[in-house]
């Protein structure tokens, strides 16, 4: 008695090259769409680079940024000038701008007459928490106006980070009254 045949190894070895193919083809559109975006975005403003005048640093909080889409499209990504890649981040917040500390990313740097708006809301970019899990910084990127999502690793420090760009605005808001 012989035992029976368990696998059809041609027919195996068949399928399972078909399915890497598959994978690679999917692979390969995702990054051509993304290259494809980055392309129909390059007319966009780049950020502005760290390096501000100095001054006395606020706040600090750690976290994640998530992304950056143009406002009010939260779907819509921005991936020029690497501001679509997600990374850890080093939010510094000075009375003239925010500096978000990028690893492995393009590090920018948004300055405070820049600044719109600062909100708490549970998605950007395709990526949603729950609610009131991300700080949603608005600013003028050039002609432009982009949201910027960051997650704090505390949420206590997310809470006065928002709290803090807020009093930031509204002293650019009646510095620019005054003048």
């Amino acid at each position: 008695m012989t035992p029976a045949s368990v696998t059809d190894w041609p027919e195996r070895l068949a399928l399972v090259a078909l399915m890497l193919g598959v994978i690679a083809l999917v692979l390969w559109a995702m990054r051509r769409g993304w290259k494809r975006r980055g392309r129909t975005q390059a007319d966009l403003s780049e950020p502005h680079k760290l390096g501000g005048s100095g001054g006395e640093l606020l706040l600090q909080v750690s976290g994640l940024y998530v992304g950056s889409v143009f406002s009010g499209r939260w779907l819509d990504r921005i991936v020029a000038h690497g501001m679509g890649v997600r990374s850890r981040v080093e939010v510094d917040l000075f009375a003239d701008r925010v500096d978000l500390r990028r690893e492995g990313a393009l590090s920018f740097s948004i300055p405070g007459v820049d600044l719109i708006a600062v909100r708490a809301d549970r998605g950007i970019a395709g990526k949603a928490y729950e609610r009131g899990g991300l700080a949603i910084i608005t600013w003028s990127l050039g002609e432009v106006a982009v949201d910027t999502g960051v997650r704090g690793d505390i949420a206590e420090e997310q809470t006065e980070l928002i709290k803090a760009i807020t009093r930031v605005i509204e002293g650019n808001t009646h510095q620019r009254e005054v003048q």
